[in-house]
């Protein structure tokens, strides 16, 4: 089985796009999104082509393949139209025999782990900067942000799969990070 894990699109609609297309160039199982699907927030720039209702339009297109957590610029209305579940602060998901703990990064975040046992892998975005580091309890992975990068770091994703962890830049879907998980 392979995943494939996004965050922060923020409502645009080119790179909700791309994100589908990549999914589907994958041949993942599941995309998990980790927050702040439809709004941009009051501290990021438009994000290119922004149009929520196009975004709404094509996740609900998918929604049988998508596993969503909420994030700190989605809210009750969002569910309200979009068709699938993300009002969850958190998930947890066992694959490949490791726990995974999904969250967005505004409450629980590299530095204020949810409580999780030791060997369990947490994964979260918001800061729109893609990251990965082995820590003594647990392993923590961010995919950055799939529409607004930050700190000069591609527009990108995560892979996961035969216990491996794949940076990749949405716009060439070429690799340019590799870890064991």
């Amino acid at each position: 089985m392979r995943l494939m894990i996004a965050s922060d699109i923020h409502g645009s609609a080119y790179y909700c796009e791309k994100m589908i297309e990549t999914y589907e160039k994958e041949g993942a199982n599941r995309l998990i999104i980790l927050g702040d699907i439809l709004y941009h927030g009051p501290r990021n720039d438009l994000p290119k082509e922004y149009a929520p209702k196009r975004v709404i339009s094509m996740l609900n297109n998918m929604k049988e393949n998508l596993l969503c957590i909420r994030g700190n610029c989605d809210t009750e209305v969002d569910q309200m139209v979009l068709e699938f579940p993300v009002l969850a602060d958190y998930g947890v998901l066992l694959f490949e025999n490791k726990m995974f703990y999904l969250t967005h990064g505004h409450r629980y975040n590299e530095t204020n782990v949810l409580p999780m046992p030791k060997g369990s892998i947490m994964m979260n975005g918001h800061t729109h900067v893609p990251k990965f580091a082995s820590y003594e309890n647990y392993t923590f992975i961010n995919p950055g942000s799939v529409s607004i990068p930050k700190e000069n770091s591609p527009h990108s994703y995560v892979i996961i799969e035969g216990g491996e962890c794949v940076f990749k830049d949405i716009e060439t879907n070429m690799e340019y990070e590799r870890h064991t998980i």
